[in-house]
């Protein structure tokens, strides 16, 4: 299993910003939200982001539309994926 930096992250316009992720991606690699959910859910890989020095795990959330991942720190669902930059290519 790998611990996996989040560093950009690819969204689509939506009501839920969240649902709107559509990638996310790291160094050198790039995956669906369908494919990082699926290696969460399976203990393949764990995720995180470091925003402003502080780490914040990436889970999954059961949303009206279905799965889609969020991060949490000390126990509080928050916004860090939506503070990432946007994945190049």
């Amino acid at each position: 299993m790998a611990d996996v930096q989040v560093l950009c992250i690819n969204k689509q316009p939506r009501n839920d910003p969240h649902e709107g992720i559509t990638h996310l991606g790291g160094s050198g690699w790039k995956w669906t939200r369908a494919e990082v959910v699926r290696s969460i859910e399976d203990k393949s890989n764990t995720f995180f982001t470091r925003v402003n020095g502080k780490r914040a795990n990436v889970g999954v959330v059961n949303g009206p539309n279905g799965k889609y991942v969020r991060t949490y720190a000390d126990g509080v669902w928050n916004d860090n994926l939506l503070a990432l930059w946007e994945c190049v290519a």
